[in-house]
């Protein structure tokens, strides 16, 4: 959104995360969460599904008086006419996968934080957070240049190669789509990728304002929801809205030009009217129902981050949230752990 007109200037707090060097802005991130959230939020870590491993990683010859013979792998057994028994891997190891979306929609931003920068930030408060001998975190970028890859490795030198990578991305001022003249990838497109890298059963993240392709009648599903239904149907999966607030309302300051972001076209809106500011909210609040009534439908966790809210107090209250259902006895609150 792009005002026309000149007002009283505001005079700032400090430098914005955006105005900070790679290194600096970095620094920051990691002093956030880990000061504001470790320790707060680690416990005694829970495996996956019950039992000693439960990801098949292949077979090995029968061992007698050692192994047990329910774990008998009698596919291969009768192959090879010698007794095999199956290999899991444990489930204390965990994999997490990151969807981050960096299309244009998410260059938008009226805070001290766009919703890229807070995109960023909730990968760092996933990182940390999952951090630990033996866990791997790999990532997908969707952003204007195409969809790019970050495989799943361990330790604090991978996940901040990560971040400063995210932070440095490519921003859609910067290029006419992607090379070659195709089209950015979509994140109906990124989710498929997304299924298909993360073989492993472990945790989804998908940090997105989910506006690509929402449709104009709110009882037709996004492309996107089939996606996400599939990657519940194998992982946890956490879902990660990133809004910003004049995206949910209009403010009172006269004539400004409103430009979308994914197609360039503008329009002039004089925001003094008040009925029209009223029936913009009314919009706004119907399709982030949308985009919450999708997400519910796909089996993913939700939660909402804005740029102008204390986002590490949002991730504590929510992973906290998660923790308490997951502990309730069975039957008495159903839900997934972020």
């Amino acid at each position: 959104m792009r005002r026309t007109g000149r007002g009283p200037a505001a005079v700032p707090a400090g430098p914005r995360l955006a105005d900070l060097a790679p290194d600096q802005r970095l620094r920051r991130l990691e002093l956030t969460v880990t000061r504001r959230l470790d320790g707060l939020l680690h416990g005694q870590y829970r495996g996956l599904l019950p039992g000693p491993g439960s990801e098949p990683a292949g077979s090995r010859e029968y061992r007698p008086g050692e192994d047990e013979v329910r774990r008998m792998d009698w596919a291969v057994t009768a192959r090879t006419t010698v007794p095999h028994v199956r290999v899991v891997d444990a489930d204390r190891e965990l994999t997490t996968w990151l969807l981050v979306d960096a299309s244009a929609s998410m260059e938008f931003g009226t805070a001290e934080l766009d919703k890229r920068e807070l995109s960023v930030a909730a990968v760092a408060a996933v990182g940390f957070l999952t951090a630990g001998v033996g866990n791997r975190l790999g990532a997908l970028l969707a952003a204007p240049t195409g969809l790019r890859r970050f495989p799943a490795q361990s330790g604090r030198t991978h996940l901040l190669g990560l971040l400063r990578a995210l932070l440095a991305a490519p921003r859609t001022a910067d290029h006419d789509g992607a090379p070659g003249g195709l089209e950015p990838p979509d994140l109906t497109d990124a989710l498929r990728s997304a299924e298909r890298v993360a073989t492993r059963r472990g945790l989804v993240v998908v940090v997105s304002d989910f506006l690509d392709g929402l449709p104009d009648d709110p009882d037709q599903p996004p492309p996107w929801e089939r996606g996400l239904r599939r990657l519940a149907v194998r992982h946890q999966v956490l879902a990660v809205e990133v809004t910003d607030p004049r995206e949910l309302e209009l403010p009172d300051v006269g004539l400004i030009t409103l430009i979308d972001p994914e197609t360039g076209r503008r329009r002039e809106v004089c925001t003094s009217d008040r009925r029209l500011r009223e029936r913009y909210a009314a919009a706004a609040a119907a399709q982030r129902d949308q985009v919450r009534h999708a997400l519910r439908r796909s089996g993913a966790t939700h939660l909402p981050l804005r740029t102008d809210s204390d986002w590490c107090a949002d991730i504590a209250r929510h992973v906290q949230s998660q923790r308490r259902l997951a502990a309730a006895p069975a039957g008495s609150a159903s839900g997934g752990a972020a």
